[in-house]
């Protein structure tokens, strides 16, 4: 008889979320990196929360206002949350202020606040703030004709409390000073005014040393930063407009807009000021943040950007080409004889530009046809597109214009690949397309072939020197047949046929996998060996969850590489700790898609576009294709699997409690070889050499 279990209690995925940025958080921690390195991770930790706010704190916030106390989310629910994201935020300040700016200004490198410059560094600031700053700064009083202004998303702006009468005789006694975006949040002074070192001062205290000369006549009683976080998903029901490009540029226009959900002060911050504010944007105390420091630490990246020294950097490496391409030849005919399999970063992202380029100037190419998520700043890919179409070949992009907080930059990219000639759709109504794929179609003397690229991760080349991801260039017949058919229905939405070897969200890919699940679980059950790797960037789908954890009572071995949110409790009864969850937090940003199963004496594995989330599997265009070459199975499992498996330095596990803990790190050396051992470290070693 089967033994019954309670209901499966999962992990709150907004704690989830906030506990990886607690991971990241403790790279700005780890005395092996480089201190601008560790300064940079500090400010993602920031970009993070922000976005975190942005996206799912509305509906905590509204139930705080309407004081749920039933639900999923209710009063107390987001009390729990805040009080985890503000010790969140405490940490990061206190690792700022007291360990990494200390520490940057024993190498040289110094955040000069107004009260430690000296006579001389006050003048030429003083200078600066009258030539370059004033007069960009219109101090808003507030009174019944000057009601208090807009305050855009994560801007900067000043609250002052004034002493007298205006000009008129009248004692409004609040303004408003708002920060102009245009300027840089950081100046570097001069090489005379440095002694030697690098010295910089913030936008923030030039502006706060000058407040009172914006006054004339007044006296300045109080004042504090403050930056106010808006709700940000853009919004836009499909369903209901004519052109979705012209919608969700309008769209755009209010983002900066929407309804606020996080306020952040000075920790100075006069009480009645703060007080003001919150009632101003309709936020519950809750939704106050005091820091002890800029009000945006994200912006501070301009300070690991802008200061020098190797010794504060991390070694620069040079993706090498993938090891299976020959130098000098034609991708098409080396296609013909083999897959090929691109490891990002370790191996250049270079080869599928390379590709790409070559397809545009090959005269037998007759299509070109590519899925774009998140391109980037990098226009190359773009111009080649845009080649092609000059050069007569047809070529079709499918650009995703939903992609979140990338929307204006995908626009642009349709708007110019359409003003050249190219062929650009949105995908499907309802659903974002995320799937990556590059698909060529060239006549031969035996007729049309295909070739293709399949990624993991997106066309971004900036990105693709950041994070891991492994892509695939491929001939396969089935493939590539399979990849036209599903452009083809992106275009057309004719019915898509049966794929042969792709497996499509949201048709396919869901019931895929909990199939392959359950045939793991029946084969334990039968008492045959079953086995389950997973690496992804999050693991929230319910489903998909509840069948991990029933196959695990049944006796697969699970081993999840989770790199950010997982609802998965690994104390489930029943699980006797055949399910292990880690989190391997680093240098690069761990991002590749892999599903292995092994059941009894076979093996599958799939590269994917997507994670086990729900919105990934019932609401996006998605694809996962098999691995099905033994070595190049072999080789993925390996390096993007095992290896993380054996990392004992970038690794945390989840724990019986729900928290993640670091592993210890052995000390000493074995048979000539260091204890300690970072995945990415011997691949990035391992490709060096």
């Amino acid at each position: 008889m089967r033994k019954s279990y309670p209901p499966l209690k999962l992990i709150n995925r907004d704690t989830s979320i906030l506990a990886f940025n607690e991971r990241v958080l403790g790279l700005a921690q780890n005395p092996e990196y480089p201190l601008l390195e560790r300064l940079r991770f500090l400010c993602i930790v920031s970009s993070n929360l922000d976005e975190y706010f942005e996206v799912r704190a509305a509906p905590h916030v509204d139930a705080m206002r309407e004081d749920d106390q039933d639900g999923d989310i209710t009063v107390q629910s987001y009390e729990s949350i805040s009080n985890v994201a503000r010790a969140l935020v405490d940490k990061q300040y206190h690792i700022f202020n007291n360990e990494l700016m200390p520490a940057l200004a024993e190498q040289g490198v110094h955040l000069v606040s107004h009260g430690e410059r000296t006579l001389q560094q006050r003048g030429w600031v003083a200078k600066y703030f009258e030539s370059e700053v004033r007069p960009l700064l219109i101090p808003v009083a507030l009174d019944p004709s000057h009601p208090f202004p807009q305050v855009a998303n994560k801007s900067l702006n000043f609250i002052v409390s004034l002493a007298g009468s205006d000009a008129f005789g009248r004692s409004n006694n609040i303004a408003i000073v708002r920060v102009p975006r245009v300027l840089s949040r950081l100046i570097k002074l001069p090489k005379n005014l440095s002694d030697k070192q690098q010295k910089f001062v913030s936008l923030s205290s030039v502006i706060r040393a000058h407040l009172s000369s914006l006054f004339d006549g007044r006296e300045v009683l109080n004042f504090s930063q403050f930056r106010v976080t808006r709700h940000s998903d853009l919004s836009v029901d499909e369903d209901d407009v004519k052109n979705l490009r012209t919608a969700l540029r309008k769209g755009l226009v209010h983002r900066n807009f929407g309804d606020a959900v996080r306020l952040e002060v000075s920790h100075g911050c006069d009480d009645k000021l703060a007080k003001m504010l919150l009632q101003q944007f309709n936020l519950p105390k809750q939704s106050l943040y005091r820091v002890h420091g800029p009000v945006n630490l994200a912006r501070l990246m301009q300070l690991a950007d802008l200061a020098e020294g190797s010794q504060l950097k991390f070694k620069p490496f040079e993706p090498q080409i993938s090891h299976q391409l020959l130098p000098n030849q034609s991708f098409f005919s080396q296609l013909k004889q083999r897959n090929v399999l691109i490891h990002q970063p370790y191996e250049s992202f270079e080869s599928v530009i390379d590709f790409l380029r070559e397809a545009v100037n090959d005269p037998d190419v007759l299509s070109i046809q590519q899925t774009i998520y998140r391109a980037g700043s990098d226009t190359r890919m773009l111009k080649l597109l845009q080649e092609a179409v000059r050069q007569g070949k047809e070529v079709m992009a499918v650009v995703e214009l939903k992609a979140r907080f990338d929307e204006e930059a995908n626009i642009n990219w349709a708007e110019a690949l359409e003003s050249v000639g190219a062929q650009v759709v949105y995908g499907i109504v309802g659903l974002k397309t995320h799937a990556k794929m590059l698909l060529v179609m060239r006549r031969e003397e035996a007729g049309l072939k295909y070739y293709g690229h399949l990624s993991t991760g997106n066309y971004n080349p900036r990105t693709t020197r950041l994070y891991t991801d492994v892509s695939m260039l491929t001939a396969d017949v089935q493939i590539t047949r399979d990849m036209e058919h599903l452009f083809r229905h992106i275009a057309s939405q004719v019915k898509l046929p049966r794929m042969q070897k792709l497996l499509v969200a949201p048709f396919y890919l869901h019931r895929q996998m909990l199939a392959k699940i359950r045939a793991a679980e029946l084969a334990a059950i039968a008492g045959k060996p079953a086995s389950i790797i997973l690496k992804m960037n999050a693991l929230t789908d319910e489903a998909l969850v509840k069948a991990l954890v029933k196959a695990g009572r049944a006796g697969v071995e699970v081993d999840l590489i989770i790199r950010g949110a997982c609802i998965l409790p690994v104390d489930a009864p029943g699980l006797d700790g055949r399910i292990r969850v880690r989190s391997i937090i680093g240098r690069l940003l761990e991002h590749s898609r892999v599903f292995y199963f092994k059941i009894d004496t076979e093996e599958n594995m799939w590269l994917a576009s997507a994670d086990w989330m729900n919105r990934n599997m019932m609401r996006r265009v998605e694809i996962a294709w098999p691995i099905d070459n033994i070595n190049d199975r072999a080789r993925i499992l390996l390096e993007c699997c095992q290896m993380s498996l054996d990392d004992n330095k970038d690794s945390w596990l989840l724990g019986s409690d729900g928290v993640y803990a670091r592993i210890p790190v052995p000390i000493g050396r074995a048979n000539g070889a260091d204890l300690s051992f970072s995945a990415q470290q011997q691949l990035l070693k391992k490709y060096a050499d």
